[in-house]
């Protein structure tokens, strides 16, 4: 018999971005807001308050993260060098979920010189988002820069 845990999943290929954060188990909670995340695996921590992984999946991509552990070498490091980006169908309702859970608009949602509708995003856990989909020419929809759809009503 062993002590280690077994994730009955499938085995995962590719590049996946891995997250450390302080409050991982909020962040889980506002991604499925905010991103419409599924949650997949959690593991937490013996103090009770910290996970040591969460695997999370959005728009079909896994994410995983996991507290900081100072104590163990795993200190909270910026995210000014990279940003998480999400091709979607639907942009204007992702840009207006995300921002209605609480993201911060750092720049606009707007077409741009590659015919993408693009715009960035930064949560409350300090991860930099960016969201993009092909833009179309019967597209009647276009967010200003407060994030919000033109009229819904």
């Amino acid at each position: 018999m062993s002590d280690t845990a077994t994730i009955p999943m499938a085995p995962l290929t590719g590049v996946i971005a891995y997250l450390n954060l302080e409050g991982a188990s909020d962040a889980s909670a506002f991604y499925q807001r905010a991103f419409g995340a599924r949650e997949v695996f959690r593991m937490p921590a013996e103090d009770g308050d910290r996970l040591l992984h969460c695997h999370v999946e959005i728009n079909g991509g896994p994410l995983m993260f996991s507290d900081c552990f100072p104590e163990m070498g795993v200190a909270r490091q910026a995210s000014d060098s990279h940003t998480l980006h999400l091709v979607v169908d639907d942009i204007d309702a992702w840009w207006r979920r995300a921002v209605d859970a609480g993201c911060e608009i750092t720049m606009p949602l707007a077409v741009q010189f590659w015919g993408d509708r693009f715009g960035k995003l930064s949560d409350p856990f300090g991860v930099n988002w960016s969201l993009s989909a092909p833009d179309s020419a019967d597209d009647t929809g276009s967010a200003d820069d407060t994030g919000s759809a033109g009229d819904a009503g």
